[in-house]
């Protein structure tokens, strides 16, 4: 058996964002030109007027400032309230491997050593742009990569399913180093005209290099991985491969983001406390005595209230890392975003957490230690 850690990670940050001030004037003249048009029916009952939002009600309920993505234009234009990424020729690099190479480029520069010694990639990620050819397999033949690479998807979980997969190819032998990149392009399946979401995501991509630690210089040593997953139908996305054999649902609603957010609020924070409190003790760790937490980028209540009841106290924000303000919900790479911009000023022997938690329900814990 071999140790697996955390060799390096690689961020793509979008050069395009939209501020709560943007999205929400945007989403406010959709609104109006929605009430206007349909102003018969709403006074006869029949349409349900739509309401106008702010950027306080935004930042109160979210703790999201603003998000970087793709495409501003089509998504502020109130005629069109959605991004608009033109498709690519199969001839050509799919814009979804095309951020995870840009990642992976990142990471693998900080790594320091030939992408030969990579045996294996995977791409994690809840957003999938195609059933195949896989987008990892993609993303090996851009890098150059030999041996073996598959797509996963756990929604917002993927990332540390992503690293327990890859710690164990490590741990048995079928890799000595593991890629794993998680692009995310959230905004492509957001409901730009929905009041309680249209401000929930970001555009990114993130990638993790995962080494056998007999051969990784430093790096962070993964004390231990769990995985729990629960179904629930209060976080859902339904578009998918067979929806044009039922062509009459095609325009429906729930193809797009939808979620019941005080339910996944109720139900998610304590079952991720326990599960990070039940694995610590497991692996003999006091969660108290945490560094850092590295959590999912969701709400910023849920990650406060986590925080307190992992730490037993009100954790500070160096303990307890946001970065939804600027990035928002990004998914899959939320929690690996937050690790990647603080951990610098952790030295040999400080201990971690890297935790995500969404649809399913699904979560995963990767403590870790500074070698």
């Amino acid at each position: 058996m071999h140790q697996a850690v955390i060799a390096a990670t690689g961020l793509y940050t979008p050069e395009q964002s939209i501020s709560n001030v943007e999205l929400v004037e945007a989403f406010n003249a959709y609104v109006e030109q929605f009430n206007a048009a349909n102003a018969e029916a709403i006074a006869a009952g029949e349409v349900e007027a739509l309401t106008p939002s702010s950027a306080e009600f935004v930042e109160k309920a979210s703790g999201i400032k603003a998000r970087f993505v793709m495409d501003k234009a089509g998504i502020l234009d109130p005629r069109v309230m959605r991004p608009s990424i033109p498709e690519r020729s199969n001839d050509e690099i799919s814009i979804l491997a095309e951020i995870a190479v840009a990642a992976a480029r990142d990471a693998i520069a900080k790594w320091g050593k030939p992408v030969s010694e990579i045996g294996a990639v995977l791409c994690a990620a809840s957003n999938m742009q195609r059933a195949y050819p896989a987008m990892a397999i993609e993303v090996q033949q851009a890098l150059g990569i030999e041996g073996f690479a598959f797509d996963m998807n756990v929604a917002c979980s993927s990332a540390t399913f992503g690293i327990k997969t890859a710690a164990d190819f490590i741990a048995g032998g079928s890799a000595k180093a593991v890629l794993m990149v998680n692009p995310e392009i959230c905004s492509g399946h957001l409901n730009f005209k929905d009041r309680d979401s249209h401000f929930i995501f970001g555009d990114v991509a993130t990638a993790v290099i995962i080494e056998a630690a007999d051969q990784a210089v430093g790096g962070w040593e993964i004390l231990g991985t769990k995985l729990k997953t629960q179904f629930s139908n209060n976080i859902r996305n339904n578009f998918g491969f067979l929806n044009n054999a039922a062509p009459e649902g095609i325009g429906a609603r729930d193809k797009l983001f939808v979620q019941e957010g005080r339910k996944v609020f109720r139900e998610v924070v304590p079952m991720v406390s326990e599960m990070i409190v039940t694995h610590a003790a497991e692996l003999g760790i006091d969660p108290t005595a945490l560094k850092r937490l590295w959590l999912h980028q969701a709400n910023i209540n849920m990650n406060e209230m986590i925080g307190r009841r992992v730490l037993g106290r009100d954790p500070t924000r160096e303990e307890n890392v946001i970065i939804l303000d600027t990035y928002a919900n990004t998914s899959s790479a939320g929690s690996i975003i937050a690790f990647h911009r603080a951990n610098s000023d952790f030295v040999a022997g400080d201990t971690g957490l890297i935790c995500s938690f969404g649809a399913g329900y699904s979560a995963g814990t990767v403590f870790v230690r500074k070698r």
